[in-house]
């Protein structure tokens, strides 16, 4: 199912949310990977205020490229959500209520979301030129030093599409992942033969572009 979210993220919203719906998301997000996570927690064990109230916020896993002229932000592919995984528990507890990453969460991560009504959106790697067209305002608000893994705020609007192609993608990515299999372009597209949700009579080219939804296939996908 289709839904439009928009910021902040509080509790309510999240109870409406199932496994699977097709989301897209509008208001006020922001950016910070395992860097900024750091210092963030360092922070909360300190006592002091944070640089933005992580309170029904939702948080993405990015370290966008470089904007080119004119443009907002440049590439906004997320990050593997795992090197998060030692800070998560802390901010969720601080009241996060969203995030946004690729891969797999680990367990104290789920426990801690099960604990306070929080929620993980399962982005898929490689779409960070789709991705960027959906921010319309950024701004860093932290950690400049950082570079491109300095805090941002972004302004989205209807971002994080995850409709029925892409929902089958990460099915056949997370199948191949379980089984210890490779998982890259090729290996998708044969997955998504497999079950089913691609011609096996395309050429690879039609099967990449046939939508822009697989846009990303074209560049190597993986889990490390």
């Amino acid at each position: 199912m289709e839904k439009r979210i928009t910021t902040p993220l509080t509790y309510e919203k999240v109870k409406d949310l199932k496994s699977g719906d097709s989301v897209l998301i509008s208001g006020v997000i922001y950016t910070a990977r395992d860097a900024a996570h750091k210092r963030l927690c360092e922070l909360l064990a300190q006592g002091k205020e944070l640089p933005f109230d992580v309170k029904d916020n939702i948080v993405y896993y990015l370290g966008p490229t470089p904007a080119r002229e004119g443009l907002v932000i440049g590439s906004a592919g997320p990050t593997t959500s795992y090197r998060m995984d030692p800070y998560s528990p802390i901010l969720i507890r601080a009241g996060l209520r969203g995030m946004i990453g690729k891969g797999k969460r680990g367990l104290e991560v789920v426990n801690a979301m099960k604990e306070q009504g929080a929620v993980y959106f399962g982005a898929i790697g490689g779409a960070g030129a789709l991705l960027s067209k959906c921010i319309k305002k950024a701004e860093i608000v932290a950690y400049e030093d950082l570079g491109s893994e300095a805090v941002r705020r972004l302004e989205v609007e209807d971002f994080y599409e995850g409709n029925a192609n892409n929902r089958a993608i990460f099915k056949a990515m997370l199948a191949l992942y379980n089984r210890g299999e490779p998982v890259d372009s090729q290996t998708v597209v044969n997955e998504l033969i497999n079950i089913k949700e691609l011609d096996e009579n395309s050429s690879i080219d039609e099967k990449i572009m046939h939508d822009e939804n697989y846009i990303f296939i074209g560049t190597d996908i993986t889990f490390k």
